[in-house]
């Protein structure tokens, strides 16, 4: 709520009147991505709950990969715009099948992530304690799994599909930056208008369904329990959300110079689980396993690492 508006204050003079003076339609089908997102997000926790954390978060990070790399370049092929990359653009081109070529080795490196990761809930559950030593829980149900993990892996790519929604609001502020400043490119900032309406959208979701529960559970009065310790409470909250905002900050700057391109998705998506996987590692959440499952999340992390050079060179080829 706070932190969007606050980077576009900083970032893009007149980012509210560009708002205002933007389509009804552009804006709603913005706001309604950033909905759909929100939902996305909410049933990821549901995807990991019954799947587990290595199958649940490999199907929903790989749907949202590849749905939102892809669906944006199809869109394209039936409604031309200029400027925009389309499905069959990428198939008849070197550039194009390099791209798809680092996404399916990504979306290989998915599977094998979460192959391990299937392994390692096996062998923990059976020991009874995880590498920490708190007892192993599971509320595994496949079924109902599967079917809240492609729910979340399609809506979660509504983020990107945000972005193109509103890149007239983002053309608006580059084309403003650009005349100005002669010659020194492309705006850098220019998605961070786009953000205060698609984030907004995330938030009205969040915000809901908390409602929702604080109204289910009879817990409006945790805000104000003072036998909480409200300050770290709320400082830990706000200094988490702002770090969460801080990956689309940045985000919208590299997608401003590779272009809302299929490779700007696929990179950020990829990164994403390249740094879970390693941050799994580093706080030796595998120690214990045998070498065989160590062996498998190490074989996923490199090619996802690969997956990441070829979509580079991809892009580098346009």
């Amino acid at each position: 709520m706070i932190v969007p508006p606050l980077a576009a204050y900083l970032t893009i003079p007149g980012f509210s009147d560009i708002i205002a003076t933007t389509g009804v339609d552009v804006i709603g089908y913005t706001f309604l991505f950033g909905v759909l997102w929100g939902i996305g997000g909410l049933t990821y926790g549901l995807g990991v709950r019954y799947l587990g954390v290595s199958l649940g978060s490999s199907i929903i990070l790989g749907l949202c990969m590849v749905f939102g790399a892809l669906i944006p370049a199809i869109y394209y092929d039936f409604n031309a715009m200029e400027g925009k990359d389309t499905f069959s653009m990428m198939i008849g081109s070197g550039w194009g099948q390099t791209i798809l070529l680092g996404l399916l080795i990504c979306v290989a490196g998915i599977v094998v992530s979460g192959r391990a990761g299937m392994m390692k809930e096996k062998e923990l559950s059976t020991s009874g304690t995880d590498p920490h030593g708190a007892a192993v829980k599971s509320e595994y149900k496949f079924g109902l799994g599967m079917f809240v993990s492609i729910v979340s892996g399609v809506l979660s790519a509504c983020f990107n599909f945000g972005l193109e929604a509103g890149q007239s609001m983002a053309n608006v502020a580059n084309e403003f930056w650009v005349a100005s400043h002669a010659g020194e490119g492309e705006f850098l900032y220019r998605n961070n208008v786009v953000y205060v309406v698609l984030l907004w959208g995330g938030l009205t979701t969040n915000l809901v369904w908390c409602l929702i529960l604080n109204a289910r559970n009879k817990s409006f009065g945790d805000y104000t329990n003072q036998r909480a310790p409200l300050f770290k409470n709320y400082l830990f909250s706000a200094l988490a959300g702002t770090t969460w905002f801080l990956q689309f900050f940045f985000y919208g700057m590299g997608e401003s110079k590779l272009g809302n391109g299929p490779s700007s998705w696929i990179l950020h998506m990829a990164f994403i689980i390249l740094v879970a996987n390693l941050w799994g590692l580093l706080l030796k959440e595998w120690k214990g396993v045998s070498s065989k499952t160590s062996g498998t999340i190490i074989a996923g992390i490199i090619i996802i690492i690969l997956s990441v050079l070829v979509v580079g060179y991809g892009n580098g080829l346009h």
